[in-house]
């Protein structure tokens, strides 16, 4: 075995980041991901991911892995303690968020802000070994976000939810989105990418109170292009308003045109709240029929 292939469960806020993928010069999650796994295991280390977010967009549950090659394993092995793939890979989390809490707490002491001992906006919840079959793009099911809507704004929720001032029409709006289930070209929900299909499963839309009264789109599909959930939610919303009628989103879908496109809500509401994946044993077939079905891309969103 030349390599290990390695799964990281993960989660972030957004806020400070401009989006997942590494961009030179920028601060993003993959970057300090990356830069966490090669101070480790003292060398470079490409991650993938399961659903690239934009900037502003936190994730509650995101997955990724990364090739670590026997010489990085060996040096991310606990000194004298287990060497088994569970050990390590239990050792690798604790390396991994120390050195991501520490990054993080230069960073704000650099800024002249306080940040607590131990905390950071990206944090490594599990690592595990797994097949190399396993893609955590390719090989997914499914992904599902939530959009957070408050009318009664308060401080403490003002990083993950957008503040709206008018009531919304949940029942106009759940009407409007129950006409976008099903698999449809979303081109009119989506920034596509050249020579990258629009067509999309979309599971799950549905507008719902949570206990503390915060509104809450619930949104689940195979996969989805970028700005697809937060066009869609500002859809539903101009719906929620009273500004367009019930059928607004449903035209917008049939229209299937960029000049007819959907408004973009703000980022800072969504959040990915996980991925699904298929039996192990599923994990190669899924990915190839991903691969021939979503070309390069499958899984962003923004």
């Amino acid at each position: 075995m030349s390599a290990r292939r390695l799964r990281l469960d993960l989660g972030y806020d957004g806020t400070d980041f401009r989006g997942w993928a590494a961009q030179p010069g920028l601060r993003t999650v993959q970057g300090e991901v990356e830069a966490a796994l090669a101070m480790a295991s003292r060398e470079d280390v490409v991650t993938t991911v399961a659903g690239r977010t934009d900037a502003g967009v936190h994730a509650r549950h995101q997955v990724c892995h990364a090739d670590i090659s026997e010489a990085a394993w060996a040096r991310l092995s606990p000194r004298g303690g287990e060497s088994n793939e569970q050990a390590v890979a239990s050792a690798i989390v604790r390396r991994l968020n120390k050195i991501l809490s520490g990054r993080y707490g230069e960073r704000a002491r650099g800024r002249d802000l306080a940040a607590a001992r131990g905390t950071c906006d990206v944090r490594i919840y599990s690592a595990a070994v797994v097949d190399p079959s396993f893609d955590a793009r390719f090989s997914a099911l499914g992904r599902s976000y939530a959009y957070r809507v408050s009318d009664r704004p308060e401080p403490l929720g003002r990083w993950d939810r957008l503040w709206v001032e008018e009531p919304l029409d949940e029942a106009a709006m759940n009407e409007a989105g129950a006409a976008l289930l099903g698999e449809h070209d979303f081109l009119g929900f989506c920034r596509p990418r050249e020579g990258a299909t629009t067509i999309r499963t979309l599971r799950t839309l549905l507008a719902e109170r949570d206990a503390e009264g915060t509104l809450v789109f619930r949104v689940e599909a195979d996969a989805f292009c970028h700005s697809m959930v937060r066009s869609l939610v500002g859809a539903l919303l101009l719906v929620g308003s009273g500004a367009r009628d019930v059928t607004y989103p449903v035209q917008i879908l049939r229209a299937r045109s960029r000049s007819e496109a959907a408004p973009i809500a703000p980022a800072h509401g969504l959040t990915l709240e996980g991925v699904e994946y298929p039996d192990p044993s599923q994990w190669s077939a899924r990915a190839e029929q991903a691969r021939a079905r979503r070309d390069t891309c499958c899984g962003d969103d923004g």
